[in-house]
């Protein structure tokens, strides 16, 4: 059942209201002015039931709380925190008096996120486009280009996952009581010790005996659980086990390995960078319009897509938000092989024509010097939205982190806009009221 918050609330005689003692031209109050609450309200309440069960938390209050994490960069539980203390992040989010206790737990965030899902997150992004003019939105150039999006997770080496094996062998095992012939901690630690620097001259050959070990003993715990386990139990960690063999299994040159366990979607990406060569993750598209600077489409993929094959569904994406399709899209040389998609031609930096004119040359190079406008773009995100590293789990996970994050920097970007209005007017009216007296003042 959809919580609501009542539009015209009685008001209380021992508590003041927020908006007696806030500052009703702060950009936040403004914003909050600007967003059309109700249609979204109505777009996300197709995720709930109409009757029943209790009462939910109010959309607004848990959509807005999930904005201004992705605005100020906070985990779930800091934001409850700051809200708390924040009476403009409380007005925000539809509250008449200010309240001392949190709204509601974190773990509400999660089931949020999950309930919304990627079409849910899809339409924060699109409201969150929709608060600037259209002529700003409905460019007929816009950037693309893709980035990768980091898991949380700690840098895979095969010894790692077969600890990690071994470790979760002996939890099944302690939970299903079942008694291991051995438990290999002993061993095990010295093991660890001895497969280190295994680069060095003089450690090589121990370090390779060490780690052939480690692959030993992970596979003998597997095979002792699933040979213990009865048939309805071995059903039950079936997924696990499957994961379990095949990772160590897997070669340096076998296809779709595993890095992660409690991940194992995860890609293994080449950056071609001499920094960080290798990302694990998924790589995220985002659209960007040339002159406004407007983030109009964000989408993450599962797969290692080559970056020519993300163009159509991420040209769908941005026809969807803006209502608009881009006559141009320019990209980099990572998209070799792609003229026009989706009629929208693919501009890609090339060799100038011998036969352009200086005006044609000019308008080439400025089109092409714009494109490198879409990285500092991908940084923001990456620094100030929650992209640099995903916290969030599974697939899912993937494709609701790189939506929000669009819509935190599209929000942040009206925040400023807002912000600078505000400093004008106030500008402007100091100088109307203030200016005749300096003026009779300084007149000879």
């Amino acid at each position: 059942m959809i919580g609501k918050i009542d539009k015209n609330p009685q008001l209380e005689m021992f508590k003041v209201p927020l908006k007696h003692f806030i500052n009703e031209g702060h950009e936040l109050v403004l914003l909050s002015r600007k967003i059309n609450w109700e249609q979204l309200e109505s777009e996300l309440s197709v995720y709930y039931c109409e009757d029943n069960g209790r009462p939910s938390i109010p959309i607004r209050t848990i959509a807005g709380i999930v904005l201004l994490k992705r605005i100020y960069d906070q985990s779930d539980e800091s934001i409850l925190d700051r809200w708390v203390e924040n009476p403009y992040w409380q007005y925000f989010c539809g509250e008449v008096y200010f309240c001392h206790q949190l709204p509601f737990d974190h773990t509400e965030l999660i089931k949020f996120r999950k309930r919304i899902g990627e079409e849910g997150s899809e339409q924060l992004l699109k409201m969150s486009v929709q608060l600037f003019p259209k002529k700003e939105v409905q460019d007929d150039e816009v950037l693309i280009d893709t980035t990768i999006q980091e898991k949380n997770i700690t840098y895979p080496t095969d010894v790692k996952l077969q600890k990690k094996i071994i470790e979760k062998c002996r939890k099944i095992a302690c939970k299903e009581r079942i008694t291991l012939r051995q438990s290999y901690r002993r061993e095990l630690k010295q093991l660890m010790i001895d497969q280190r620097f295994h680069s060095h001259p003089r450690r090589k050959k121990k370090a390779r005996a060490a780690a052939r070990r480690i692959k030993v003993i992970a596979g003998r715990v597997v095979r002792e659980v699933e040979r213990k386990l009865d048939n309805g139990k071995r059903e039950r960690y079936s997924s696990q086990l499957d994961i379990f063999n095949k990772v160590l299994a897997q070669e340096k040159n076998s296809s779709n390995k595993i890095y992660s366990l409690h991940q194992p979607h995860v890609k293994c990406i080449a950056k071609g960078k001499e920094a960080k060569k290798y990302e694990f993750g998924n790589k995220s598209s985002i659209v960007k319009t040339r002159r406004s600077g407007i983030i109009v489409g964000a989408m993450a993929f599962i797969e290692n897509l080559y970056d020519g094959d993300t163009l159509l569904p991420q040209l769908e994406q941005t026809e969807r938000i803006t209502g608009h399709k881009p006559k141009v899209g320019i990209v980099d040389r990572g998209y070799k092989g792609r003229k026009v998609v989706n009629g929208v031609q693919i501009v890609i930096p090339t060799k100038l024509p011998a036969s352009a004119n200086n005006y044609q040359k000019q308008k080439i190079r400025k089109r092409f010097r714009a494109r490198a406008g879409i990285e500092p773009i991908i940084g923001h995100l990456k620094q100030d939205h929650r992209m640099s590293r995903n916290y969030l789990l599974d697939e899912q996970g993937d494709l609701v982190n790189t939506l929000l994050a669009a819509a935190g920097f599209n929000l942040r970007k009206m925040l400023q806009r807002l912000k600078a209005e505000a400093l004008n007017i106030f500008a402007h009216l100091i100088w109307r009221f203030f200016a005749p007296a300096w003026n009779r003042r300084f007149v000879f």
